[in-house]
């Protein structure tokens, strides 16, 4: 971690002020109430600055209110590291939200670490804030965990046989990806099929139906062995790091949801 600046608007903030462009009212109500925490953001800098010798050196990096709107923002949205980065890079109203403006946005590995510095307290009074905004803002009662389980209509594709194997190799090694990313540290021992499952999902979908006479069955032995493979690797690296060291109390909750 290294010193702060306080990020300075430029003329091109200056501009899209003057056009109007504004975050969404959820967001804007909860940027008006981040302004009055000015306690909550002695904690995070207090945090962020912990165990340096001379945190007014080096480079600049993270403001303890960029820390603290970025860990808002991952909460209410429900983003891991790398869309948390690119939602903020993409897009004008949350860099506004987030005080980086037009300024160049970190690597998602920054705002891990700037998160994992944070202390059990400090998470728990972020915690307690959000609560009393959803409850203000009438989002949520405050008083209970509600589960939606309601069926709604989306863009998904047909669940074909092919599809579904399709999509337990994407997802399952997307999943894995991410646990690699959380630790610190690459998975060692499994291999991205994607590719190669992607090819024969098409290889299956283009088929004529001649063609399916003679190559359906053996197309589809292929796409369940590597599907198996990339199950019983993910199996592995779940043994594999059942014992991880986390280095906070953030990446231990987000290393468990991921084994889960």
């Amino acid at each position: 971690m290294t010193r702060v600046a306080e990020p300075q608007v430029s003329f091109a903030d200056l501009e899209f002020c003057h056009q109007g462009v504004f975050m969404d009212p959820i967001l804007e109500a909860i940027s008006t109430l981040l302004k009055e925490q000015g306690e909550m953001i002695e904690h995070v800098r207090r945090d962020l600055e912990r165990g340096l010798k001379n945190p007014a050196t080096g480079r600049n990096g993270l403001t303890p209110e960029q820390v603290l709107r970025a860990l808002v923002l991952k909460q209410v949205k429900n983003w891991d590291y790398r869309e948390l980065r690119e939602r903020i890079a993409d897009g004008y109203t949350l860099r506004s939200f987030t005080e980086f403006l037009s300024q160049p946005v970190p690597k998602h590995d920054a705002f891990n670490r700037a998160f994992n510095r944070l202390t059990p307290e400090t998470l728990r009074m972020i915690n307690d804030l959000l609560v009393e905004t959803a409850v203000e803002l009438g989002v949520e009662d405050g008083k209970r965990l509600r589960v939606d389980t309601m069926i709604v209509q989306t863009d998904v594709h047909h669940p074909t046989d092919n599809t579904l194997l399709w999509d337990t190799v994407r997802v399952v090694t997307r999943l894995v990806g991410q646990l690699g990313e959380t630790m610190g540290q690459a998975v060692k021992g499994f291999r991205n099929h994607t590719r190669a499952a992607r090819r024969r999902m098409q290889q299956i979908q283009r088929m004529t139906p001649k063609q399916r006479q003679q190559q359906l069955t053996p197309k589809y032995r292929e796409l369940i062995a590597i599907t198996e493979e990339v199950v019983n690797g993910a199996q592995d690296v779940l043994q594999r790091t059942r014992k991880v060291k986390s280095q906070g109390p953030v990446t231990e909750v987000m290393i468990g949801e991921l084994r889960k």
